[in-house]
C-alpha cells in the first residue's frame, strides 16, 4: 500500500506492507488525513519518530471483530494503552506509561491507504459531519481538553498566544464559554478570521493581567511569555510542543506569584464531534488546502508556509 513515510531525513511516499490487523483491532482504509504542527516537528526531530507520520484522519471500517463497526465513518483515539497498567485499568490509557501513539510514537500512523487502532478507540461520525470535517476532530478535542483542566467561567480574563490551526480551534471553543478572551497573533490574515467571528484579536504585544493564559505559540518563547502575562495565581495552560530546546522559565517568578501551569494534551473526541455535529465550531474556513495524496510532499510544504492552515490530504483521490 501507499504511505508517506519519514525516515529520519526526508519524507517520501513510498509502497510499504500491508498492516495486519491484531487481536481487538479494527482496520481502517484512510478517507483522508490532517498535516499538523506536530507531523512537522517530526521531520525536524520531534520524538526521534520514523516510520509513517500522521494522526489526524478520518476513515471508514474495513475490518473488526465488532461487526458493527464495519463500513462505518470513523475518527480515532491516538494512544494506543497497554491495557494493563493502573492508568488504563482506571479509564486513562493516554497517560499509560507504555502506550503507543498513532504516526508519533512506535505506531505506524494515518498517511497510508490503511491503518490500524484498537477498536475501542475508534468514534463514529455523524453524516453530518463531511469528511474535511471529521480531520478536525482530533485536534478539537485537544482544544476541547483545556475545558477539562480549569475552571472557565463566563468571568475569566483569558488570553491566547497563537493565531496558527490549534490556536484558531482554541479560540472558538473558549468563546463559547462567554469568557472575556483576547488573543495574540502575529498573522494579520489569521487574526481576521477570528475577527469575523466576534473574537477580540491584536497583533500588539502582549500585555495585561490575565486569570488564565493559554499558549499555542509553537516556539520555545511561548512559554515565558505567556508566564508573565498571568496575574498571581494565574493559570497557564501549555500546548505547543516542539523539536528545539527547552523553553527557558524564571522559576523565582513562578514560584513568587504562585502561578500553576498546566500541560495540555489530547482530548475527548465525543464532545468534539458533537459541536462538528452541531456546527458550534467553524473548521471549514481553516482549510487552506484539499490535496491528493501524490501531492503529499508538496502539502508538507504548503502546510510550512507562513498563510496556511490547516492541509487536508485525500488519500481516496488520485489513486
Amino acid at each position: 500500500m501507499r504511505a508517506l513515510v519519514f525516515d529520519g531525513e526526508k519524507l517520501e511516499i513510498a509502497e510499504v506492507p500491508f498492516p495486519e490487523r491484531g487481536k481487538g483491532d479494527a482496520l481502517v482504509r484512510v478517507i483522508a488525513a490532517g498535516i499538523c504542527t506536530t507531523d512537522i516537528e517530526i521531520t525536524k526531530g520531534y520524538f526521534g519518530f520514523t516510520g509513517i507520520i500522521g494522526h489526524e484522519f478520518v476513515g471508514r471500517v474495513e475490518d473488526a471483530e465488532e461487526g458493527h463497526l464495519i463500513g462505518k465513518r470513523v475518527v480515532g483515539e491516538i494512544n494506543i494503552g497497554c491495557g494493563k497498567c493502573d492508568c488504563c485499568l482506571s479509564g486513562d490509557p493516554r497517560h499509560c506509561p507504555g502506550r503507543k501513539v498513532l504516526g508519533i510514537k512506535d505506531h505506524p500512523g494515518a498517511m497510508a491507504d490503511y491503518l490500524t487502532l484498537p477498536a475501542r478507540n475508534l468514534h463514529l461520525v455523524p453524516d453530518e459531519v463531511s469528511d474535511e470535517e471529521a480531520v478536525f476532530a482530533e485536534p478539537l478535542a485537544a482544544a476541547l481538553e483545556i475545558m477539562e483542566e480549569v475552571d472557565l467561567r463566563p468571568s475569566s480574563r483569558v488570553a491566547l498566544l497563537g493565531d496558527g490551526k490549534l490556536g484558531q480551534l482554541i479560540a472558538q471553543v473558549v468563546a463559547l464559554s462567554g469568557a472575556e478572551l483576547t488573543v495574540f497573533g502575529r498573522n494579520e490574515r489569521k487574526l481576521a478570521l477570528l475577527r469575523d467571528l466576534g473574537i477580540t484579536v491584536t497583533s500588539d504585544t502582549p500585555s495585561g493581567e490575565y486569570d488564565i493564559v493559554i499558549e499555542a505559540t509553537g516556539s520555545p518563547k511561548g512559554l515565558p511569555l505567556a508566564c508573565s502575562l498571568a496575574k498571581p495565581r494565574g493559570k497557564v495552560v501549555v500546548k505547543s510542543t516542539f523539536s528545539s530546546d527547552k523553553a527557558m522559565l524564571d522559576v523565582t517568578d513562578l514560584v513568587v506569584r504562585e502561578l500553576t501551569v498546566i500541560g495540555s494534551r489530547c482530548g475527548p473526541l465525543p464532545p468534539a464531534l458533537r459541536l462538528l455535529k452541531r456546527g458550534l465550531v467553524d473548521v471549514r474556513r481553516l482549510i487552506t488546502a484539499v490535496l491528493p495524496f501524490e501531492r503529499a510532499i508538496e502539502a508538507f510544504s504548503l502546510a510550512k508556509e507562513r498563510d496556511s492552515l490547516k492541509v487536508i490530504l485525500r488519500m481516496d483521490e488520485g489513486s
